[in-house]
C-alpha cells in the first residue's frame, strides 16, 4: 500500500524508473509526503479559515458604519432644524418688530392727520361762523344803509317843506290854527306828532322857532284829571309850567307853550301847533 502510494506520487529528483529502488526511502518519502499534504492541509484550512471570518466580519462592518451614517445623518438634521428654527424664530421676530414699528409709525402719522383735520375742520367752522356774522352784519349794513338813504330823501323833503333839523329830530311850525286834536291829527298825517319838549335846550328851540305865538304842544291829562302825560303815553315828569298853572282843571286839559312857559287851556282852542318827528 505504501508503494502504491510512493509510486502515485511525484516526489522531486526522482524518476519513474526508480520506483523498484524505492524500498524503506519510499516510506521516507510517503511520511514526508504525509507531512508536505498535512501543511498545504494546514495552509488551506488557514486560508480558508480567514476568508470565512473576513466574511463574516464584513457585514458586521457595514452594519455598524449605516449606523453612524444613520446617526450622522440624524444629527445633522437635527442640527438643521434648529438652525432654521433659530433663524425662522429671528426673522419672525425682527419681522413682527418690523410691522409693529411700521405700525405704530402708520399709527402716528394717522393720528397727526386725523388732529390736523380736526384743526382744518375748526378752522373751516370758525371760518364759516365769521362768513355768516359778516354776511348778516352785511345785510344790516345794506338795511341800514337804505334806511338812511331813505330817511335822508325824506329828509331833504321835509327840509324843502318847511321843516327843521334838531338833534336828530324835524320840526314843523303851522301856518293855521287848528284845535289840539285836529292839530295831532295833522302831525300824524305828516308822520309825526305834536312835539314833545324833553330839555330845557329844547324849549328855548321851540319858542324860537314860534316867536310869540302860543302853540300846542304833545301835552295832556285829558285820561286822568292831573295826570299830564305825552302823546307818546309817557308820564311828564318835569314841565316849564308858569305861574299858577296849571289851573284849568276838568275845562283845561290840554298844554300849550308861550315865550318859554306852559299853561293849560282848553283842548278845542284854537292855536298853531309844532310837530316833530324823529329822525335817527
Amino acid at each position: 500500500m505504501s508503494k502504491n502510494i510512493v509510486c502515485n506520487r511525484n516526489i522531486p529528483g526522482m524518476q519513474l524508473t526508480d520506483r523498484e529502488d524505492c524500498g524503506g526511502m519510499n516510506i521516507y518519502a510517503n511520511v514526508d509526503d504525509i507531512s508536505i499534504d498535512d501543511d498545504c492541509t494546514k495552509k488551506k484550512t488557514s486560508q480558508h479559515t480567514g476568508s470565512e471570518s473576513l466574511r463574516i466580519r464584513s457585514p458586521r462592518s457595514v452594519l455598524v458604519c449605516l449606523v453612524v451614517l444613520c446617526v450622522l445623518l440624524l444629527t445633522a438634521v437635527i442640527v438643521l432644524c434648529v438652525l432654521i428654527y433659530t433663524n425662522f424664530h429671528q426673522f419672525n421676530n425682527i419681522n413682527n418688530k418690523n410691522i409693529t414699528e411700521e405700525r405704530d409709525q402708520l399709527l402716528t402719522k394717522y393720528t397727526n392727520i386725523t388732529e390736523e383735520r380736526n384743526q382744518l375742520l375748526t378752522k373751516y367752522t370758525n371760518i364759516t361762523e365769521e362768513r355768516n356774522d359778516l354776511s348778516f352784519k352785511y345785510k344790516n349794513i345794506n338795511k341800514l344803509s337804505e334806511r338812511l338813504n331813505q330817511e335822508k330823501t325824506d329828509l331833504l323833503t321835509h327840509l324843502r317843506d318847511g321843516w327843521i333839523y334838531y338833534r336828530s329830530s324835524i320840526y314843523f311850525t303851522s301856518s293855521q290854527k287848528k284845535s289840539w286834536s285836529e292839530s295831532r291829527n295833522v302831525c300824524r298825517e305828516k308822520g309825526a306828532d305834536l312835539v314833545i319838549i324833553n330839555n330845557k335846550e329844547e324849549e328855548e328851540f321851540v319858542c324860537k322857532m314860534s316867536g310869540k305865538e302860543i302853540i300846542w304842544i304833545g301835552l295832556t291829562d285829558s285820561d286822568q284829571e292831573g295826570r299830564w302825560k305825552w302823546v307818546d303815553g309817557s308820564t311828564m315828569i318835569s314841565g316849564f309850567w308858569g305861574q299858577n298853572e296849571p289851573n284849568g282843571h276838568r275845562r283845561e286839559n290840554c298844554a300849550v307853550n308861550h315865550i318859554l312857559l306852559w299853561a293849560d287851556y282848553p283842548c278845542t282852542d284854537a292855536f298853531k301847533y309844532i310837530c316833530e318827528k324823529k329822525h335817527f
